[in-house]
């Protein structure tokens, strides 16, 4: 899915962008309205700031919508109801306050994309378990692990944070990747609560993967008994 992003705000453009790229988007990023104005390339969805250096974002959201029915999801740290309900009116599909969390957005675009699927359209086949190794199962849709077909019990950052992980087994993953990913962009807090969960994922995941801490670097899981693919059951 091709997003163009209109944010003049660096840090935070940078760090939606990697986010949204590690699940699949593709991100052209913008940091004025008149450059989201030319753009020209096919994208599928806006995420748009409205506090821009050169126009209001409301304009630039009015002269979107006067182009076509593409869905603009409004990012802003104006909280205020005026704003939200004008940009609603000028036809933005949804709003998001700063600050916000990547898996915010994103499921925020999903929910957009959803809504703009022509009725009587069948929606794809949803995707069954996905099945790491021999022993491990994740069914991402209702977020349940599997251990030789028995529910394993665990706490809501710890499958956060081996739903991440086993997206790539094998892929070094760093600590501000899973902090941004499982934490959301906008956590301050010590990253010792990381160092928290991976020991409860080893403790509970002993025999069937194992995660190898890269110093000064962040973590790698691996899938034990040899089998480190990715498959469906």
């Amino acid at each position: 899915m091709r997003v163009l992003l209109v944010e003049d705000d660096e840090p935070i453009a940078q760090s939606l962008r990697r986010g949204l790229t590690r699940y699949g988007f593709e991100v052209e990023w913008v940091t004025t309205g008149r450059d989201a104005l030319a753009h020209h390339e096919a994208y599928d969805v806006v995420l748009l700031d409205l506090g821009l250096p050169d126009t209001d974002g409301l304009d630039v959201c009015k002269a979107l919508r006067e182009r076509g029915d593409v869905p603009i999801i409004v990012i802003s740290a104006r909280s205020d109801e005026t704003d939200r309900v004008v940009g609603l009116e000028l036809g933005a599909d949804d709003y998001v306050s700063k600050p916000f969390g990547v898996r915010e957005v994103i499921a925020r675009i999903r929910a957009v994309m959803r809504r703009m699927q022509p009725r009587g359209t069948e929606a794809p086949a949803e995707a069954g378990p996905d099945r790491y190794g021999p022993r491990l199962t994740i069914d991402r849709k209702a977020a349940r692990v599997r251990v030789d077909d028995e529910e394993l019990a665990l706490a809501p950052k710890e499958y956060d944070l081996l739903a991440f992980l086993t997206q790539e087994p094998g892929a070094l993953m760093s600590r501000e990747q899973i902090m941004e990913a499982v934490w959301d962009a906008n956590w301050f807090g010590p990253t010792k609560t990381l160092d928290v969960h991976v020991a409860a994922l080893r403790r509970k995941l002993a025999d069937v993967i194992t995660i190898e801490a890269v110093r000064g670097v962040g973590f790698r899981l691996i899938v034990n008994d040899g089998d480190g693919g990715k498959g469906t059951s």
